[in-house]
C-alpha cells in the first residue's frame, strides 16, 4: 500500500465516506468521527443498533484532550504503557463529540491502533476515525481485507489492505470514568498487565464492587457469531458428542487444539494453535471457513484458564448469537 492510497483514503474520510482500515486486532469500518452524517453510514452499512457506541481511533495521545474532557492520571499511564496497542479506554467525553459516536452516553471510547497503515492514515487525516469492526453487526469480525469485501461489498468506498491482522480479536476495553478501573471487554492485553501499570488490579464488569457498566462495543450477549450453530464443548465431552452426531448422520465441524482422536466420517476437524495468542490470531478466519462449509453444527473445544479469558469471551458470545439467519 503506497502513500497515494493513504492520501486517497484520507480524502474519502474528509468527504464523509467509509474506509475500511487494518488494525492489529481486526479490520475497522472507518468514518470521520466528528461528522454525524458519515458516522450514520457505519450504522447503515453494518445494520448496527443506533445506541451501540463506537470506538474512536486517534493518531497519538496528544489527541486525548480533543475527545475527553476528563483524562485521569491512570489514563495517561496506560496510554504511555500500551499505545499504540490493543487497549481502548472509556473516558468522559467532550461536549462536542457527536451522540452518534457515543450512543448518547456521556463517555467515549478511544484507542491508538498498532498497525503502520492505520497510523499513517490517522496522521494524514489528523483527526478521530470512528471504526467498529468492518462486518455485518453481530457476525464474525474480519481479519483480512477479503473478509471486509465479502461482508460489506459496495457499502465501503475503499478498503486499505494491510494483510492479516496480527492479534485477531478485538481490543481490551477499560472504563476509567469511576474511582477504579473496570474491564468491560477482555482482550489479549490482560487485566494483570493493566494492573501492573496502575498499581492495583482493575475490576471485572461483573464484580459486585464495579459500578453499573456503560455500554461499550462488543459487549452484547450475542456477538461475533457464525450462521451455523456453534457449541462450546469441554474436551472430555467432545468425543461423545461427535459419536452421537455421526450416528445421527449430521455434518459437523470441529475447532480444537488437538488432532481428531479417531476417524470420523462427516466431520471436518481443524487443529488450532495450542497457545492463546496463536489461537486468537486464527480464530475468526477459521470460524469463517467452518461456517462456509454448511454443516449442521460447529463444535469448539472450550478454552479454560485465565490466559484464555478473552478467547472464551468471544466464543461464548458467538455461541449465543449463532444459528440465526
Amino acid at each position: 500500500m503506497n502513500n497515494d492510497a493513504v492520501a486517497r483514503a484520507a480524502e474519502l474520510l474528509r468527504a464523509g465516506e467509509l474506509v475500511a482500515i487494518p488494525t492489529e486486532t481486526v479490520y475497522g469500518l472507518g468514518a470521520d468521527a466528528s461528522n454525524p452524517a458519515a458516522v450514520a453510514k457505519i450504522f447503515a452499512a453494518k445494520g448496527r443498533p443506533a445506541d451501540h457506541p463506537l470506538i474512536v481511533h486517534i493518531p497519538d495521545a496528544t489527541h486525548l484532550d480533543r475527545w475527553a474532557r476528563e483524562v485521569p492520571e491512570e489514563a495517561r499511564l496506560l496510554a504511555a504503557a500500551f499505545w499504540p496497542g490493543p487497549l481502548t479506554m472509556i473516558l468522559k467525553r467532550q461536549p462536542d463529540v457527536p451522540d452518534a459516536v457515543t450512543g448518547g452516553q456521556d463517555t467515549v471510547g478511544l484507542r491508538i491502533p498498532n498497525h503502520p497503515l492505520a497510523l499513517e492514515l490517522l496522521r494524514e487525516f489528523d483527526g478521530g476515525i470512528a471504526a467498529p469492526s468492518a462486518n455485518r453487526f453481530g457476525r464474525i469480525s474480519p481479519t483480512t481485507a477479503q473478509h471486509v469485501r465479502d461482508d460489506l461489498g459496495g457499502a465501503v468506498a475503499m478498503v486499505l489492505d494491510g494483510g492479516p491482522c496480527q492479534i485477531g480479536i478485538e481490543s481490551t476495553i477499560v472504563d476509567l470514568t469511576g474511582r477504579r478501573a473496570v474491564i468491560l471487554r477482555p482482550g489479549m492485553l490482560s487485566a494483570a498487565e493493566i494492573g501492573r501499570v496502575l498499581g492495583r488490579a482493575p475490576l471485572a464488569a461483573d464484580d459486585p464492587l464495579a459500578p453499573p457498566a456503560v455500554r461499550a462495543s462488543g459487549t452484547l450477549e450475542a456477538h461475533y457469531a457464525p450462521r451455523t450453530p456453534l457449541v462450546l464443548m469441554p474436551d472430555d465431552s467432545l468425543p461423545i458428542a461427535l459419536r452421537n452426531a455421526i450416528v445421527q448422520k449430521e455434518r459437523v465441524a470441529v475447532l480444537a487444539i488437538h488432532p481428531a482422536p479417531f476417524e470420523m466420517p462427516g466431520v471436518t476437524w481443524h487443529v488450532a494453535p495450542p497457545d492463546p495468542a496463536g489461537f486468537a490470531h486464527e480464530l475468526y478466519a477459521r470460524l469463517r471457513e467452518l461456517d462456509a462449509l454448511g454443516c449442521d453444527r460447529i463444535y469448539v473445544q472450550k478454552p479454560v484458564g485465565q490466559p484464555w479469558q478473552a478467547i472464551y469471551d468471544r466464543l461464548k458470545r458467538a455461541a449465543a448469537g449463532s444459528g440465526e439467519g
